[in-house]
């Protein structure tokens, strides 16, 4: 039997990392089955265009998985294979908060024939029998006979073998435009792909924040594979790297992967002891990275950036949705310290909690001004379904949109905040967004990184450039070359200096170029 496993896209703007559980699954399927994989932010198709790469591969199964903002795409793409005659199942933290809706029990329609429920590793070989014998149940879930549920150990983890798939979709590279390419080529980059690859060594956080899907999907009791089997996929990785001539990274996509320092840190040193090194990023919260010897072996096993979600500078807003381990007033001098070791942050930050009120952008950015160069996001406070956050607002009657993930709108409010109006939240994420990646907040940023590589600038005015389309989508050429212009100080200083080090030229005196200014018309 074909199989495809369908990641579906947002609609909005690209992720060219691919999902983890794609090549999991695949990995998972019994022998005797062909699978593909689509995911639609790096291959995006069109209802008619799904429906085709069905039919002419001759699938017999379709899987999607989705999490909540891509939810409406998923089940839209849904509704067309079912039409076609082929059976759909579905999955993932939404599916698993609200099956019902996929099943058509709610009094919806019914966009899927069968549910995995939770992590699929161990229903998965079930279901792709099952439909192969024309028997699928409507819901699979990982439960013992006395109906408890059960967790991989990830003892035993899969081999997923990088070296034999089918990564084009996912090459980077192949999606610069061609100025980048000419730059990073100046530059001794002559890479003919990038892939950032997703690897997991752990599952499950302790924490549960309010408004987080984590713990109630994987659980708050932490599992983690065996460090030679983490460290085995590295090397494998590396050897692909060197086939291909190009370059790969790593994205741990762990909850929180320095959950368990003693744990982390001998991971970490059986990477530098096996020269598995690979560029990687991965999400570990603020409060562990006190830890110096942690830091430091982050970045000698080839740590880059870290994500870390801050949600507020506000420790009372912390409290309001349980993450309150979060200190504030800790947050410059753990950022200084990941500097001093190479290392930078994205830091992520949530606007419309009951605490915040008009002007949050603005304090947020002026305490975010005095810290090292990183890269923020900012998002608006989200209920998603059968969370903590969720139940209270219900109960509170202060959702507006109840099932907003049916009618998705990026950075809408979808409750009334206490302490600020939804309008109001909406505009300082504007605000805070179009600030964080202005051309001048760029320049101050890499002028910053000037003692550093020229590699670690390039890198980090590409992140800047690509970072600034996720609130304000760069799709097509002309949005791209407004952007360019706009940062073209920026940018040429980065060509200059390239090229002389390329060509070793020589200047006593400091860089200079001057390119005259013009208005800036928007954001």
């Amino acid at each position: 039997m074909n199989i495809l496993l369908y990641n579906p896209d947002n609609e909005i703007t690209n992720n060219f990392m691919p999902h983890l559980w794609m090549f999991l699954l695949k990995s998972l399927t019994p022998p005797g089955h062909q699978v593909f994989l689509v995911d639609g932010n790096a291959q995006r198709l069109s209802t008619n265009g799904l429906v085709e790469y069905i039919t002419k591969n001759r699938i017999g199964l379709v899987g999607i998985g989705a999490m909540t903002r891509m939810i409406r795409k998923a089940y839209r793409m849904a509704d067309v294979v079912r039409a076609a005659g082929i059976p759909v199942v579905m999955g993932g933290p939404h599916v698993t908060e609200v099956p019902n809706e996929a099943l058509g029990r709610d009094g919806g329609p019914r966009h899927a024939d069968a549910v995995a429920l939770g992590e699929a590793d161990l229903t998965w070989p079930r279901i792709v029998a099952d439909a192969e014998r024309g028997t699928l149940q409507e819901v699979y879930a990982p439960v013992d006979d006395a109906g408890k549920e059960v967790k991989p150990t990830l003892v035993d983890y899969p081999k997923i073998p990088w070296d034999q798939m089918d990564l084009d979709q996912f090459n980077l590279v192949g999606h610069f435009p061609n100025w980048a390419r000419r730059l990073l080529s100046v530059a001794g980059m002559t890479w003919q792909s990038f892939h950032m690859i997703p690897i997991e060594s752990g599952r499950g956080c302790p924490y549960g924040c309010e408004f987080c899907t984590v713990t109630g999907f994987f659980g708050d009791s932490i599992r983690f594979r065996s460090n030679a089997s983490v460290v085995d996929e590295l090397l494998k990785l590396k050897q692909l790297e060197k086939r291909q001539k190009g370059k790969i990274a790593v994205f741990f996509i762990d909850d929180n992967f320095a959950i368990n320092p003693r744990r982390t840190k001998s991971l970490l040193r059986e990477i530098i002891a096996r020269d598995a090194q690979v560029p990687w990023v991965a999400q570990i919260s603020m409060n562990l990275l006190r830890d110096e010897e942690l830091v430091s072996l982050i970045a000698e096993s080839g740590g880059k950036w870290i994500f870390m979600g801050l949600e507020s500078i506000d420790p009372d807003n912390l409290k309001s949705v349980r993450k309150g381990f979060n200190k504030p007033e800790e947050y410059k001098a753990t950022l200084e310290r990941l500097e001093r070791y190479g290392l930078y942050a994205i830091t992520s930050f949530i606007f419309g909690m009951d605490g915040d009120s008009p002007g949050v952008a603005q304090r947020t950015l002026d305490v975010i001004r005095a810290w090292p160069p990183g890269l923020p996001v900012f998002g608006l406070l989200t209920p998603y379904p059968s969370t903590p956050l969720y139940s209270r607002l219900m109960a509170a009657g202060r959702l507006t949109r109840p099932k907003h993930w049916l009618e998705f709108q990026p950075f809408t409010m979808d409750f009334s905040p206490l302490g600020i109006s939804p309008e109001q939240a909406e505009e300082e994420v504007r605000q805070a967004w179009g600030a964080s990646y202005e051309p001048a907040t760029n320049a101050a940023a890499l002028a910053r990184l000037r003692l550093g590589s020229l590699a670690d600038r390039i890198i980090h005015l590409l992140g800047r450039l690509a970072f600034r389309g996720i609130y304000f989508p760069q799709m097509t050429k002309r949005d791209w070359a407004q952007l360019l212009f706009r940062n073209r100080h920026s940018i040429l200083r980065v060509v200059f200096e390239a090229l002389r080090l390329r060509y070793n030229l020589r200047s006593a005196e400091p860089l200079a170029i001057d390119v005259p200014e013009v208005p800036e018309t928007s954001v």
